[in-house]
């Protein structure tokens, strides 16, 4: 019979006991590096985004509106007498000068209308020369004595009233003579003649009834015609440019729906005298030159009116701003590469980016792609590129990142 000692059964407990600490030990060891490589993982990178320095330009600010082309003059040809037309002397849509025969009315009736009050003229200037004759005898009959005062009066009164019909047969004539220059209608303007309404052999009527023979619109240069909101009107007010037609005159660039861009310059000649009521617009007139006859009246037009004089503005690219509810911000990106949420106010966007009144200083760097990925007060990697229209052009597709944008 084997007897186990005391002092056997004592070596065996404490091998088990140091196996066992040595077990939890280990364990524990496991669980804090675990730990610690977890919170090393769970540290968060800082995000690359794109950073541009704000721009300082001497630009002209410009503001978009639309707009129609109007003809400066506009005539609606009418008959000034009434008769039959003779014959038509244009062809519908026809370029013609001022004084050119557009239709002619039969003028044989008017003819013999002159020849009459020629023929009246003639009898009552024979008349007044009888009874300045018959006036001289009788003033000197009289101071012989022989005749009465009253003969005087009588021959001084008939000749007086010869004077009065010799000057309504001279009225007659010359309506008459009128009334045949009538006859031929020609354009009262230089420009672009309609078809016309009326032909040959129809007969025409003069008065408030007169019918349209056709209408004459002038082709240069030509009006375009737009509403201004009220805050763009008082500011152009404030510069001095409204109702000045010298120094300070408004430029205009339009295009029509056909063109790129607004290719052609001009300048606003007016406003209208008062702000409707409604819309809280005002009406603007502006002139473009018309040499080549591309503008027709009616055409739809897109305008931009510009300050009368450039001066300094602060220039951001347009994807730069972001918008939180109803108000815009950018985010400026300091020295300690931390993301700060900045509101701004905003203007038009000039030659590929966007105006800043308010919020931003001249070469604060901002974030220029990558705002949707970053929050307020967030480190960031900036990578920094410059802040003009060809990078606000790459922007334009979506996906491209920074390295991208600094290779091109």
């Amino acid at each position: 019979m084997k007897i186990t000692t005391n002092k056997s059964r004592f070596s065996r407990s404490a091998i088990a006991i140091a196996i066992g600490v040595l077990v939890i030990a280990g364990a524990a060891t496991v669980s804090l590096s675990g730990h610690a490589e977890k919170s090393q993982q769970a540290a968060p990178a800082a995000t690359p985004v794109t950073v541009a320095a704000v721009l300082e330009r001497s630009v002209t600010e410009w503001d978009d509106f639309s707009g129609r082309v109007e003809a400066i003059e506009r005539v609606e040809i009418r008959p000034r007498i009434s008769g039959t037309i003779d014959a038509v002397h244009f062809q519908d849509g026809q370029l013609v000068k001022k004084g050119d025969r557009l239709f002619t009315i039969d003028p044989r009736p008017y003819r013999a209308e002159l020849a009459r009050a020629d023929a009246a003229r003639a009898g009552a200037q024979a008349r007044l020369t009888l009874a300045k004759t018959e006036l001289e005898r009788t003033r000197k009959l009289l101071e012989e004595r022989a005749v009465a005062q009253r003969e005087l009066d009588t021959r001084n009164n008939a000749y007086r009233e010869a004077e009065a019909d010799l000057k309504a047969t001279d009225a007659a004539v010359q309506t008459a003579r009128l009334n045949l220059q009538y006859t031929e209608i020609t354009a009262p303007v230089a420009g672009r003649v309609s078809r016309a309404e009326i032909t040959v052999g129809n007969l025409v009527t003069t008065g408030p009834t007169a019918p349209v023979l056709t209408t004459v619109v002038s082709v240069s240069p030509m009006y375009v015609s737009f509403e201004v909101d009220e805050p763009t009107y008082i500011r152009y007010a404030s510069t001095g440019a409204v109702g000045n037609s010298g120094v300070n005159r408004i430029p205009v660039a339009m295009g029509l729906t056909s063109e790129e861009g607004y290719p052609r310059q001009g300048h606003v000649q007016a406003f209208d005298n008062r702000i409707d009521n409604g819309s809280g617009t005002i009406r603007v007139r502006a002139v473009f030159d018309n040499a080549n006859g591309a503008l027709t009246p009616g055409m739809f037009a897109r305008v931009r009116t510009g300050d009368a004089n450039a001066k300094n503005a602060l220039l951001i690219d347009d994807r730069a701003v972001g918008t939180d509810q109803d108000k815009k911000y950018v985010m400026v990106v300091g020295a300690d590469n931390k993301a700060t949420y900045r509101p701004v106010t905003l203007g038009p966007i000039v030659e590929g980016l966007r105006v800043v009144r308010t919020g931003l200083k001249k070469d604060e760097r901002i974030v220029v792609n990558g705002l949707q990925r970053i929050r307020p007060n967030e480190t960031v990697t900036p990578e920094t590129v410059a802040m003009d229209a060809r990078v606000a052009q790459l922007f334009k597709t979506e996906g491209k990142g920074a390295d991208v944008i600094a290779a091109n």
